[in-house]
């Protein structure tokens, strides 16, 4: 259906679109192919008063089995432009893209987060983290972003620079008003292309050994939120919830803050066993755990 020079699609399933493979239809589906129809769709949903939510790879979120009401739109937005160290890429653009062509100019930063599915724009809405090669400290995309442009809520497009997102864990100026992410800058560091890929060979064989690797066990990463100095992982295992099952989902028996979905699991499955979780948890340790990840859509 074309509406403004846009291609709608109608009930479209939205579980093929996120890494944990869980999610029902969409009451109406773009496919933003660049940024003008990523600003189109947008002003679109907001000057009809459509209940809209930008998807990127999908990790990181629960999609309700009633799915959507109302429009998803699929940030492919890309473009990647080089200059000197510097590269400004469009928000739809993944970091395993900007990895493989910083590595073959010699530019170093986007490496550290090998491994992570994730695009431009849902990189800055969560500060994309992981551990630095020391393994004690973390890094923060923050560090490589210079600047920005942005879509605000009145359909105003601007500059800014990076101290305006407000940076935290897991935290970013975008949790907290209607912002959209058109492009980002960053400044890399020049290094070569062989330490480049053994830095990102080694985040990926640090993660497989560790996490179960979604392309066999689907999931949305991390489950439960940080605590300071215990992991939650080792609190859901210290409860002995390793390998517990509800319908097709069950805890990771290699890192316990991994819920997967191996057998056809619902969003249903994955809310109970949250909620199982918490209270077991809560009586073993009296620690709360709480959800990171974002749950979009109906829940039934």
């Amino acid at each position: 259906m074309a509406i403004d020079g846009l291609n709608f699609e109608h009930d479209v399933l939205l579980a093929p679109y996120t890494t944990y493979r869980i999610g029902g239809p969409a009451d109406l589906f773009l496919h933003a192919r660049n940024e003008e129809e990523l600003v189109a769709g947008i002003t679109y949903a907001r000057e009809h008063n459509l209940s809209w939510f930008l998807l990127g790879t999908g990790a990181n979120i629960l999609i309700g089995d009633g799915g959507f009401r109302g429009l998803v739109i699929h940030n492919e937005a890309d473009g990647i432009v080089f200059d000197g160290a510097r590269v400004t890429a469009a928000s739809g653009v993944t970091i395993a893209e900007l990895i493989h062509q910083s590595a073959t100019r010699n530019l170093s930063g986007f490496e550290h987060f090998a491994g992570i599915p994730s695009s431009v724009g849902g990189a800055i809405w969560q500060n994309l983290h992981f551990l630095a090669p020391d393994r004690v400290n973390t890094l923060f995309i923050e560090s490589i972003v210079e600047s920005a442009r942005v879509l605000l809520a009145n359909g105003e497009i601007v500059d800014v620079d990076r101290d305006w997102f407000a940076f935290g864990y897991d935290d970013s100026r975008l949790h907290h008003e209607e912002i959209v992410v058109l492009d980002v800058t960053f400044l890399l560091t020049p290094s070569t292309r062989a330490a480049i890929e053994a830095q990102a060979e080694a985040n990926l064989a640090w993660r497989a050994e560790r996490q179960p690797p979604v392309e066999i066990y689907p999931s949305c990463g991390s489950v439960f939120k940080k605590i300071a100095g215990i992991g939650a992982g080792r609190l859901v295992d210290g409860a002995g919830l390793k390998g517990y099952r509800i319908g097709g989902v069950h805890v990771s028996e290699k890192h316990a803050n991994f819920l997967v979905n191996t057998d056809g699991g619902s969003a249903r499955d994955v809310t109970d066993l949250v909620r199982h979780i918490q209270s077991t948890v809560k009586a073993h340790s009296g620690y709360d755990l709480e959800m990171e990840i974002r749950c979009i859509g109906e829940f039934v």
